[in-house]
């Protein structure tokens, strides 16, 4: 269902564009004197990167959000520069919520972190929590056909032109169908987490692209 692609895309640009340009050593121990050498302490042990991982993506992070806090606005048009044939705006607005926003709906570079850290460092059964509350959008802790079909009605608009063959709407449909029954193992109507572990585990074609996270930096 093709539910990591704007996570990896996002982590993968920041990392990568900061490889291209990175410092020598004097200027990377000038960063992290600036970046509270304490603070970064924290993070390595609260994360699963590595001082040199964190460092990199802090810079690419900042580039994109020089005052350190992110809103939705701003996420949604970071979502779009990276999907420019089609529309990211409500897919956009889904993985946001995943981040956990504070009152004000901002969120800043630890929240990023931590969550980052568990999609893409995370165990398996860390990463199906991601995607069970990504589709879980009233936060019921229950997911219904129609919660699964927005969210993947969203991957589809934010794809656009990209997916080929294009998607037929009424094949979109019939394939949330067959998963959210496949899911549904008491056939009441709603998929709970525990129902989603073990379709999960079933699939293998899902376990392997969880396990490609693993190596997304």
């Amino acid at each position: 269902m093709m539910l990591w692609a704007p996570t990896i895309c996002i982590s993968r640009i920041l990392y990568i564009r900061d490889l291209r340009s990175a410092p020598d050593m004097d200027q990377l121990r000038l960063y992290t004197a600036r970046y509270r050498p304490e603070e970064l302490d924290k993070l390595t042990r609260s994360s699963r990167f590595t001082r040199k991982e964190i460092q990199f993506m802090y810079r690419g992070f900042k580039q994109e959000c020089p005052s350190g806090l992110v809103d939705e606005a701003a996420f949604k048009l970071i979502f779009s520069q990276y999907f420019p044939q089609g529309d990211a705006n409500q897919y956009a607005h889904y993985v946001f919520n995943t981040l956990r926003p504070n009152q004000c709906g901002q969120i800043n570079f630890e929240d990023f972190l931590h969550a980052l850290s568990r999609v893409s460092r995370g165990t398996t059964d860390e990463k199906v929590r991601w995607v069970f509350d990504l589709y879980d959008l009233d936060g019921d802790g229950l997911i219904t056909k129609h919660e699964m079909q927005l969210v993947v009605t969203a991957i589809y608009d934010m794809l656009g032109r990209q997916v080929v063959p294009r998607i037929d709407p009424n094949a979109a449909r019939s394939h949330v169908d067959t998963i959210f029954h496949q899911m549904d193992a008491d056939r009441d109507g709603l998929v709970t987490l525990e129902e989603m572990r073990r379709w999960c585990g079933r699939d293998p074609d899902f376990l392997r692209s969880l396990h490609m996270l693993d190596t997304v930096l």
